[in-house]
């Protein structure tokens, strides 16, 4: 009888089992998260010296590119900034001198760009510590700028993650910006700088243009302005978890080139002050952060990268070539209403201080009547215990300050 060959079983594969494969996976999220925590959270963040070095280099490759941009488009479309010229209307009455161009406005200064050395700008810098003096003092006796700031952060625009923001710590600093090698350059409607004449530039190039003052700013103080808040989390239903959150950020250092311009008005438009700062600028900043309400984190190095990129982020958005801002400025032209000074002018003096001061002023005032009326209050009652002291005295030398017991005012005495 054959017997049938029957096939041998399959050996079990060898597997893991459904615990050990459990914590294995456990095991893998445990290590990717501490791995996130370390090197994302508390990694070292990267030398200031090269931070701001690829951050000047992103400024300058979009600065370059806006100017490629511009270049291309002058080769497509002609320029009119001659035509605008010509468009403008004249007076009929004011006598027409000659088209006033930036290189007759060169030449009746004694100005030349090509050779002139750059200039120190001490008196100027006399200046802006003054304002900046008067500013700094009057923010210490008026809570304006702690108010305009603590709107400004808790406007619409904060986030619904974010709880009502305190400012915890202002502080303006104690030094001022210095301003030296201010140099004046031509430059095109578009702040292009027009060529060098020794370097094979066209002197033409000029006549249309403008003229740019640039300078170098420095400023190393510590300004300082701290916060605190709480980060809500309202997913899946509101205030799940609440996070405090402290943070200080503080202006070490500025550096820069600032640039400034005045743009012509048109018909119907003032004259412009214009500035920027270009993209060689160097901000440092120093911040420090507290996480947590009882196991704290102190100065998480990712909060601090993450502040800080939004900030330069906002600074160039705002004034940083290409990017400028314009000062709208007022009529120059002497008129009454803005004289100072001398009698006729004392006036004006007060109620140009009493707008410019206002609350305070009326403050004062109600607080130097009240201590007049004080005052007269006192000298009355004074001058009424002084007479009424006299008056007993003298009575008393008449003898008629002491009666008899039992005697009437004015009654008969006893002979």
């Amino acid at each position: 009888m054959a017997t049938a060959n029957v096939p041998p079983l399959p050996k079990p594969e060898s597997s893991l089992s459904f615990t050990q494969g459990l914590l294995l996976g456990q095991l893998s999220i445990v290590l990717l998260l501490g791995a996130f925590i370390k090197f994302f959270i508390f990694g070292d963040p990267p030398s200031a010296d090269v931070t701001a070095s690829i951050r000047a280099t992103e400024r300058r490759s979009r600065t370059l590119a806006h100017k490629r941009s511009l270049l291309s488009l002058r080769s497509t479309t002609p320029s009119s900034t001659q035509n605008r010229t010509l468009q403008k209307k004249r007076s009929s009455v004011l006598r027409n001198p000659p088209p006033l161009t930036t290189n007759t406005i060169l030449s009746k200064t004694y100005y030349n760009v090509d050779a002139h050395q750059p200039e120190s700008l001490d008196w100027f810098n006399v200046l802006i510590a003054q304002t900046i003096a008067q500013f700094r003092s009057d923010a210490q006796h008026d809570d304006a700028i702690l108010t305009s700031l603590t709107k400004a952060l808790n406007s619409n625009s904060r986030p619904d993650f974010l709880d009502e923001i305190k400012i915890t710590e202002l502080s303006l600093g104690e030094d001022f910006p210095i301003f030296s090698n201010c140099r004046v350059i031509p430059v095109d409607e578009d702040g292009l700088v027009l060529g060098d004449v020794r370097k094979g530039g066209k002197a033409g190039e000029r006549e249309h243009g403008r003229l740019q003052a640039r300078m170098d700013v420095d400023l190393a103080d510590f300004i300082t302005l701290a916060l605190e808040t709480k980060l809500l989390l309202n997913y899946p239903k509101p205030l799940v978890a609440i996070l405090p959150v402290a943070l200080a950020v503080s202006v070490v250092r500025f550096s820069g080139t600032l640039s400034i311009s005045f743009v012509p008005g048109t018909a119907g438009n003032a004259t412009t002050l214009a500035f920027s700062f270009l993209d060689d600028y160097r901000l440092d900043l120093s911040i420090r952060s507290l996480v947590g309400s009882r196991s704290r984190l102190q100065d998480v190095p990712k909060i601090a990268q993450l502040v800080e990129q939004r900030l330069h982020m906002w600074f160039d958005e705002r004034c940083v070539e290409p990017r400028f801002q314009q000062i709208e400025l007022p009529s120059l032209w002497p008129r009454k209403k803005n004289t100072r000074g001398g009698e006729e002018g004392v006036g004006v003096e007060r109620e140009s201080l009493g707008r410019s001061k206002g609350k305070e002023v009326q403050r004062d005032l109600r607080e130097e009547a009240r201590r007049e009326v004080e005052a007269e209050q006192r000298a009355k009652v004074e001058s009424e215990r002084i007479e009424a002291e006299g008056l007993r005295w003298r009575r008393r030398a008449r003898g008629e300050e002491y009666a008899m017991p039992g005697a009437m005012p004015g009654g008969l005495s006893m002979t």
